[in-house]
Order: C-alpha cells, then structure tokens, then sequence
C-alpha cells in the first residue's frame, strides 16, 4: 500500500536526510526508495513523499543511517572553463573534478556559468545550500564585469527599478560605471536574485557585451586574496556567527555534529563502496593517516581553518592597471 504524503508533518524529506547523512545525492536516494531499500522505522516504504525527524529509526539495505556529519561552508575561486556541476554530458571539466580529493562531497551553493570566474561557496549541507539561494534570504551578490560597449550611470541607475528582458522581469540591480578601458568598460554590480545568466542579459539589453565577469561576494563571504582554483573552509564559529540563529534554524545547521570522518557510527557500504571511488577521501572511524591529519578541519572552532595546498600569492588585476576598490554592499 503506497505511503501518503506527509507534508505537514514536522522533519525534513526522507532523501534530504539520506543526502545529508553522504550515501548519494536525493535524486538517488529516491532512486533507492523506489528499489523498496529504504526502511523506516521498521517498515519498507515506496514514496520520498515521506517526512521524518530525528526520532525515525532510518535504514538503508538493513543498515542504519551513518551519523550526521558538522555543517561546513568553503570558499572557492572559480577558474573561467569549468562547469558547476558534478558531471557534464559534454564531457568539460567540472569544478568538483578540479577540487583537492581530501574535502567531503560537497554541493554548490548556486552556480557560475562556464565562463565566470571568482567566488562560489561550496556546503556539505542541502539545507544550508537552498537557504542560502532563497532570494527572500536577501544576500547581496557583487559582481565585477569587463563589457565592450559604452552605457552612462543614468542609464545605469535605472536598474535600481527592475528591468524585464524577453519576458523575465529582474529585480533591482545596484551598478555602478567604474572606468573606460579602450573599447571596453568596468562595472561593479550587485543584485540579490541571481537568476540564470542575469547579469549578461541585462546587460546585453543595455547594449553591452559582457567579456569578462567575476563574482566577488556572495552576500558576507568575499572573495578577498583567494587564488585562482583555491578552497578556504569558514570556520565554524565564524559561520555560526554570520548565518545568526534564525537562518541557520531555516537551514536546519548542525554546528555541534562530528566532522566528516570522525563519526563513531559504523560505515554504511554504500559509504564503503564511495570510498572505494575516491580513495582520497577522509571517511570512516579509526584513525587517520599522519598527511590526512595535516589536511583535516579544525576540531574546535579556536584553530585555523583548512586551506588549499597550493602557496599564495600575490593577485593583481589582470587588465594591467591597479586592483580595483570593491565597494562594500549597502546595510
């Protein structure tokens, strides 16, 4: 007999909460749910129309649900050329093929395009990637763009109304002319709805082509000194601090779980057969390697947070001239 719905019931969706535990991605998780391999509470169910708490005893093929790893947020610097997916079709490069094999499985919290470089927050944690994509969170999103084409700062400042392009309406855009650069000009922007591709389109109904575009800040999280391809993890504390109580209780954030690793609950073999995948992973319980340890996430929140193997360096603008000011968003 199929399951009803329980969307009014208080929990999350059956898949969320086997996404979150690292088996497989939801799309998979129902996958499995379909298969009659998922259990709760005793009882094989059918539907991902399914909610449930921390009280529901989960299985997957017998075997209970591995613990509930620490929520974390990366920053990441985007090189122009990969796609923000975890497999392309077409066969290009993805940036999670292009992240150091020691991180957790991680998703992307919105994407850049193919051809836009610069910051992208990279999560552990479905809940904290969707809250943070919601518009209504009201993050403002910066951007830095190189365009051909000549536009003035009235034409500009008309964005702060909105602007509707082949029948999608935007929101308010805050852009600002920077300076000329022969054929070309620099723009700062900042909007709060990312919608796909908006910044190119709005701009090309200005007339402009857009030939360079880099995100600099995602709402609070800046881009600042982070090298081309570079991952930095925010430290628990500070991501505590700037999501404040109510969003990460939207998000559902666990901030006192164990790290990825560190969980005492058996491997699941699912959890096995990933590792057997990527054998550069840092999963399981037991100790770790003495180069694994090097690279692990802070235990407390008083320690430094993981960086990128690779050495920094000093980043200049890539024009020639003087790194640009990037003005901070408005309160």
């Amino acid at each position: 007999m199929p399951e009803k719905s329980t969307d009014d019931k208080p929990g999350e969706r059956i898949a969320k909460v086997i996404a979150r535990a690292g088996l497989a991605s939801r799309r998979a998780a129902e996958a499995w749910i379909a298969a009659g391999r998922v259990a709760v509470n005793g009882t094989v169910i059918s539907s991902p129309a399914l909610n449930v708490t921390a009280r529901d005893k989960i299985t997957v093929d017998g075997m209970p649900l591995p613990g509930r790893a620490r929520t974390r947020l990366f920053r990441y610097h985007k090189p122009r050329g990969l796609v923000t997916t975890h497999s392309d079709p077409q066969g290009r490069d993805t940036i999670f093929r292009a992240l150091p094999k020691h991180l957790p499985r991680l998703i992307s919290v919105g994407r850049l395009d193919l051809n836009s470089e610069g910051l992208l927050l990279l999560t552990n944690d479905g809940g904290l990637a969707r809250a943070l994509e919601l518009p209504a969170t009201g993050w403002l999103r910066r951007y830095r763009v190189r365009a051909l084409g000549r536009v003035t700062q009235e034409a500009l400042d008309r964005l702060k109304r909105g602007i509707t392009v082949a029948g999608i309406h935007y929101g308010s855009i805050e852009a600002t002319l920077d300076r000329e650069q022969g054929a070309n000009i620099w723009l700062t922007l900042g909007l709060r709805e990312g919608k796909n591709r908006e910044v190119r389109k709005v701009l090309e109904q200005l007339g402009l082509k857009v030939n360079r575009l880099i995100r600099v800040a995602y709402g609070p999280f800046e881009l600042g000194d982070l090298d081309d391809g570079a991952v930095e993890e925010v430290e628990t504390a500070e991501l505590r601090k700037t999501l404040g109580p109510e969003l990460a209780a939207q998000a559902h954030a666990d901030f006192e779980g164990p790290l990825e690793g560190e969980a005492p609950s058996p491997r699941h073999p699912e959890v096995r057969a990933r590792d057997a995948r990527e054998p550069g992973r840092m999963t399981g319980p037991g100790r770790a390697s003495f180069e694994a340890r090097l690279r692990r996430a802070p235990r407390d929140d008083g320690e430094r947070p993981v960086r990128s193997d690779r050495k920094k360096k000093h980043r200049r603008d890539r024009t020639g001239g003087p790194r640009p000011k990037y003005p901070r968003p408005k309160s």
